[in-house]
């Protein structure tokens, strides 16, 4: 089965910078390859649904991002160690929820990832004003 594991979540004053990290692993199985899905992260604050945050393909491409983290959030991929990562740079209150890394063979959308089949336990990012 596939696993992923979240990693530098915590908490940061207004305008601070966090790097989450994502591991994945068991990938190959019934011809789910690391190299051929769609993974990001999406996030959930609490009282709140699920938001998409920014997504990227492992085969190659362009990443995407929703509206709302824009030039602030970079999404980025090594694919050699099977890592996605999420640089968030100039991080407001609003950023703060619970961030999870997700994985599937659908539809690479930020709109999309809340559903994804694969995900891991969340790491808590927590941002102070």
């Amino acid at each position: 089965q596939v696993q992923l594991v979240e990693s530098g979540g915590g908490s940061v004053q207004a305008g601070g910078s966090l790097r989450l990290s994502c591991a994945a692993s068991g990938y190959t199985y019934n011809g789910f390859t690391y190299n051929s899905i769609c993974m990001g992260w999406f996030r959930q604050a609490p009282g709140k649904e699920r938001e998409g945050v920014a997504v990227i393909y492992t085969g190659g491409g362009s990443p995407y991002y929703a509206d709302s983290v824009k030039g602030r959030f970079t999404i980025s991929q090594d694919n050699a160690k099977k890592m996605v990562y999420l640089q968030m740079n100039s991080l407001k209150a609003e950023d703060t929820a619970m961030y999870y890394c997700a994985a599937d063979r659908r539809s690479c959308t930020t709109e999309s990832i809340p559903n994804f089949t694969y995900m891991g336990q969340g790491t808590q990012v927590t941002v102070s004003s």
